[in-house]
């Protein structure tokens, strides 16, 4: 089974359709409706007939600001519509995971569980470089303080030189 989940979808082709929109990792409607094989339309109408399952911390519209915003991201021949007519629905990874309830079909459901283990795997390398930021500043500051004593040697050094009160090297 994990081998027809891969060969639907490749992570890579999920990863790139995540975005950053109010501080959240959402994927937009038409997005999703490509890779689970449906229209937008189709997907949207899915979620109208059933949107006491989307609360706005699963779906939301975006702005017409997130909408520019999100067009200059985006490199199209078409900038100005871009085929957007109506304002595209952000879903949020439970938005994503409550399609799964809506959408009834094999595609839909092999899709969703790819676009899940992609979230967690996102969640997972933010966990991990948090992590190692966190351990690149400790290493910083025990650098900076090792290494002070050392800066604060040579500045006393320079700072005491007097100037030589014989020249040295040849005479002429």
């Amino acid at each position: 089974m994990e081998e027809k989940i891969t060969e639907v979808v490749p992570y890579e082709q999920i990863e790139g359709k995540i975005y950053l929109l109010r501080g959240k990792k959402v994927m937009l409607d038409r997005d999703l409706a490509r890779l689970y094989g449906v229209d937008t339309k189709v997907l949207n109408q899915a979620v109208r007939r059933n949107i006491k399952r989307f609360p706005a911390d699963f779906m939301f519209i975006l702005s017409q600001s997130e909408i520019k915003n999100w067009m200059s991201q985006i490199v199209t021949s078409n900038k100005e519509r871009m085929g957007v007519r109506k304002p595209p629905a952000a879903f949020t990874e439970q938005g994503v995971a409550m399609l799964s309830s809506v959408l009834n079909s094999d595609r839909a459901i092999f899709v969703n569980i790819q676009i899940i283990r992609t979230f967690t795997k996102l969640r997972e390398m933010i966990q991990e470089n948090d992590y190692l930021r966190r351990k690149l500043e400790i290493l910083e500051k025990d650098y900076d303080e090792k290494f002070s004593i050392v800066f604060d040697a040579i500045r006393r050094l320079l700072d005491s030189e007097d100037e030589p009160t014989e020249l040295i090297g040849f005479k002429n």
